[in-house]
């Protein structure tokens, strides 16, 4: 039998050596019904590409990921730091969505992974669907419809509303909360915004000091935060009982910033009117599964299952613009959008070797990086070095192939975690 070669010792051993290999020979995992607009484009460019339609719980995907050097994901399958401790291969998670949460993220850094998302690719889809929500709320036209289905004729004006003239509040300004923010003032909306971060107010829309001001005025409350953890039940009894009497609550966001118990009881009681809640604390993992929720059977209640940015516009938007950051990242180095890794923007390969290495952030890495660069003879033509608290990412370009002894001398470097070549 041959002796292995130092790539297949340094993969065995969860470093990257070289990666002139086929791409056919990379092995990327896709999940959850990714579009296939990524698919085409990932085969497009050389790689060998798996999907799987649904998610996969802890154990199926560590069974899974054996192997597999790059993963994409929606928002149904977790990546845990066990998941990461095991994967063999790993160089990227891809999550097909805006949110990360569902992703250790702080376990990709120490293994060396970039993780990369699609923050924007889907805003317009979940604002339409706010503003759709929205005049349904306001017209009561989900029971009204519902009554109809039942025989019954229920034509009324009582406590049926225009958008015009309404104020609403939006709760996080961020991509989607600032087009809303255009799109509700074009017809006719006064918008307040509250943001823990510092925002540019487009139009004529108003930064609030406080949550609290925000609900006071707000005849719509709209949440369009993140999912990290500090927003878990940012949204509860208190924050309801501080809105308007009779005021309307979408929730496009994340389930678990929202107490759906204390909403519950708000439209009890009536302090909310109507409320439309798009994603939820547990949500079915298939469309098989089934669902259950304390926010069933409400009147004036809209439930949809987690489909604020379930275009076919969206997912192909989506699609295109994850793929076209993992191949930015495999072919050239680009960390451009990566969520836990420095982000460094860089051109294509051309004419010369380049050596990419991942590293903890710690001193005397760079003096000894490029110490053993010099001692493999190689001529450095450029260097990018970009840090972060956690993390090193170092790309330099040399004129020449390395030495396989010089990745030996990489893998000693204190602190590494991930390298390879391009050329």
């Amino acid at each position: 039998m041959e002796a292995a070669s130092l790539d297949e010792v340094l993969h065995a051993e969860g470093l990257v050596g070289r990666w002139s290999f086929p791409r056919s020979r990379m092995k990327m995992l896709l999940l959850e019904n990714i579009h296939p607009a990524a698919v085409e484009r990932l085969e497009e460019a050389g790689y060998s590409v798996e999907t799987v339609k649904g998610a996969l719980d802890e154990d199926d995907l560590i069974a899974a990921i054996k192997g597999v050097h790059v993963l994409g994901i929606r928002s149904k399958t977790t990546v845990s730091r066990r998941v990461l401790e095991e994967a063999d291969r790993l160089m990227a998670v891809a999550a097909f969505c805006i949110g990360t949460n569902q992703i250790d993220l702080d376990a990709a850094s120490d293994h060396g992974v970039a993780v990369f998302n699609a923050p924007y690719s889907n805003t317009r889809s979940v604002v339409e669907l706010a503003i759709g929500l929205m005049i349904v709320l306001m017209r009561d036209v989900s029971d009204k419809s519902a009554a109809m289905h039942v025989g019954k004729w229920n034509k009324s004006a009582t406590g049926s509303k225009e958008l015009r003239g309404k104020t609403l509040g939006i709760v996080g300004y961020g991509a989607i909360g600032s087009q809303l923010s255009v799109l509700a003032e074009n017809l006719g909306m006064r918008v307040l915004f509250y943001d823990l971060s510092e925002r540019l107010a487009l139009g004529n829309a108003r930064r609030m000091r406080s949550l609290d001001a925000l609900l006071a005025e707000s005849d719509v409350v709209t949440l369009h935060v993140d999912g990290r953890k500090d927003n878990a039940n940012i949204f509860g009894a208190a924050q309801f009982a501080r809105m308007k009497e009779g005021a309307l609550f979408l929730n496009l966001s994340r389930g678990h910033v929202v107490d759906v118990g204390a909403l519950a009881q708000a439209m009890g009681s009536g302090r909310v009117a109507g409320a439309a809640v798009d994603v939820f604390p547990e949500e079915p993992r298939t469309n098989a599964d089934p669902f259950e929720s304390p926010l069933q059977g409400l009147p004036n209640m809209i439930l949809t299952p987690h489909i604020g940015g379930s275009t076919e516009e969206a997912q192909e938007a989506i699609a295109e613009f994850a793929a076209e950051r993992l191949l930015g990242y495999l072919n050239r180095g680009d960390t451009t959008f990566s969520v836990n890794l420095p982000n460094v923007q860089l051109a294509e390969v051309s004419g010369t070797h380049r050596i990419l290495h991942i590293h903890r952030n710690q001193p005397g890495v760079m003096a000894e990086l490029n110490r053993a660069l010099t001692a493999a003879g190689l001529n450095i033509l450029g260097q990018h070095l970009k840090t972060d608290e956690r993390t090193g990412y170092v790309i330099t370009d040399v004129d020449r192939d390395y030495d396989p002894e010089a990745l030996r001398a990489l893998k000693t470097v204190p602190g590494t975690l991930k390298f390879r070549t391009l050329q």
